[in-house]
């Protein structure tokens, strides 16, 4: 393909991934996989040349844009050689005309902007969430050290800050590797390791995951308990849910999953009310936090989405709460920094139960923010995370 077809091609994918986040639809992810699949034709430079272009415009546009095109003028506004590929020429992108409009830049919409910055980032810290994010690893203790791992990769891997995570270069395909065949490591950002560890699941404990999707947490709780002890994983999304068996037995975890239905989660654990150690809780949020893996995040997202997450995370906040025993404890996590989704939530929480204290655990990274602690992409160089853990009391 020619530059200029490439440039087009990309003005036809970003018209997808913008009608899908109009109608909240597919990933961006996904898209362009389907994208890609339906041309086989494409080679792999070219693939690789249209995604940059793709990504790097989705990046530049802070609202979402009205076209494809618009979203390649902004990127094309600060790029003089990318927009000499609006040249007119077979399979290229029409020339710019005069005054022709572009898509707005900036890092979100006003209204979300506003709320980031209530809940205290400054543009700094706001830019931080639409960089480039790194690959990182957890070795799984279970069957190797993270300096063994290390010795055995492919590729300079380096020490990251959580225990057991090792940092690769960004795309690398790590999944491919025999080393994750064997279960020797998970891909996982060191800031989700670090929520993990703020949890200190023990050997022994009984230990309910209470969101756990596809059970990325749950295989970091499993390493730490050594497998001794209980522990449950538990979601209301079959799909995500129905992954984690085959997760579980490759990296050796002991992890029994329960299916929730919505609603009847309290109901459906009786047989855990009042017993569990400690609880995982993952709540559903907007994912502020991963801008950097998934920019498009932010085209969907509003003022009522926010407010519908708020209502979950309060909801999965009360059936924790009756899971935890008198003595044990209790972490609640968010890939989001927005205070309405972390801090406010664990204030109302504390407000109507009393009978919590906050526990602060010794953390590798991060720093205190409210009743909690935020890891923060620009300061800590991890994703974006609000956790707080409390102590339920013993009466």
């Amino acid at each position: 393909m020619t530059p200029s077809a490439r440039g087009q091609a990309a003005i036809d994918l970003l018209d997808a991934v913008i009608a899908a986040a109009r109608g909240q639809g597919a990933s961006a992810d996904r898209i362009a996989a389907e994208w890609f699949r339906a041309r086989r034709y494409v080679g792999s430079k070219d693939r690789r040349a249209i995604r940059e272009l793709v990504w790097s415009a989705i990046r530049a546009c802070g609202p979402v844009p009205m076209t494809g095109r618009a979203a390649m003028l902004r990127l094309a506004a600060d790029d003089t050689a990318l927009a000499a590929l609006f040249d007119g020429s077979n399979y290229g992108p029409a020339p710019i005309e005069a005054g022709e409009a572009m898509a707005d830049g900036g890092i979100a919409s006003a209204w979300l902007v506003e709320q980031l910055s209530a809940s205290g980032l400054d543009a700094e810290a706001q830019g931080s969430l639409l960089g480039r994010a790194p690959l990182d690893i957890r070795a799984n203790t279970l069957k190797i050290t993270r300096d063994d791992l290390r010795a055995r990769l492919p590729v300079d891997a380096q020490p990251a800050i959580a225990p057991h995570a090792l940092r690769l270069p960004s795309g690398t395909a790590a999944e491919s590797w025999p080393e994750f065949g064997e279960g020797l490591f998970e891909v996982q950002d060191a800031g989700s390791q670090i929520t993990c560890m703020a949890l200190d699941a023990q050997p022994g404990e009984a230990v309910v995951d209470l969101c756990a999707g596809a059970g990325g947490k749950t295989l970091a709780l499993g390493a730490a308990m050594a497998n001794k002890g209980q522990l449950l994983a538990c979601d209301i999304d079959r799909a995500r849910l129905s992954r984690l068996p085959d997760r579980a037995a490759r990296a050796g975890v002991l992890a029994e999953t329960r299916l929730l239905n919505p609603g009847r989660e309290i109901e459906m654990l009786a047989d855990w009310q009042g017993k569990a150690d400690a609880v995982m809780i993952d709540a559903p949020c907007s994912g502020t936090g991963t801008w950097r893996r998934n920019p498009e995040a932010r085209w969907r997202l509003d003022a009522k989405a926010i407010d519908r997450y708020c209502a979950m995370q309060g909801n999965v906040l009360t059936v924790g709460a009756s899971l935890v025993r008198p003595g044990g404890r209790l972490t609640y996590v968010v890939c989001s920094l927005l205070d309405a989704e972390g801090k406010d939530r664990i204030d109302t929480f504390l407000a109507a139960n009393p009978g919590w204290d906050v526990a602060l655990p010794p953390l590798p990274a991060g720093s205190q923010h409210g009743s909690g602690w935020r890891l923060v992409p620009f300061r800590d160089g991890t994703d974006g995370f609000f956790f707080a853990t409390l102590v339920r009391r013993v009466n």
